[in-house]
């Protein structure tokens, strides 16, 4: 089922896009690392994850070019919309970049774009484990 983004608020595209990338760094961190233990996953899991690790990515795309114009523009939508709320451990602006993350996941989703999805949270994974979201390779 697909249904049209642009009929969404960014912090629903958000909520989706939270949980479809979350689902791919969960299947790579059981596959890949061979990681069991949720202390262990949930550890690892955050340098995926967290808000700062999100707008680092976003920083990384941007500088590599890898998003189209029209995934610019779901990333803004999430960005820019109204949040009443911010995560504790972090401040406004970074939140407010991660959302913009989560809301590129969920609109694409959405839209039925899985191939595009999959090639995104790749992309993702493969800049966290080089280093590239300054937490150093990941062990």
């Amino acid at each position: 089922m697909t249904m049209d983004p642009r009929q969404l608020n960014g912090i629903a595209l958000a909520y989706m896009g939270d949980a479809v990338y979350d689902v791919y760094v969960r299947q790579h961190l059981l596959e890949q690392r061979g990681l069991t233990k949720p202390a262990q996953l949930q550890r690892v899991a955050k340098n995926f994850v967290s808000a700062k690790a999100q707008a680092a990515l976003i920083d990384g795309m941007e500088q590599q070019s890898v998003l189209s114009d029209d995934e610019w523009d779901m990333y803004k939508h999430g960005r820019n919309a109204k949040s009443y709320t911010h995560a504790k451990n972090t401040d406004v602006v970074t939140y407010r970049i991660s959302t913009g993350f989560e809301a590129l996941f969920g609109s694409l989703h959405l839209a039925g774009r899985e191939d595009r999805v999959r090639e995104l949270a790749q992309w993702c994974i493969d800049y966290v484990e080089q280093g590239g979201t300054g937490h150093g390779q990941i062990k």
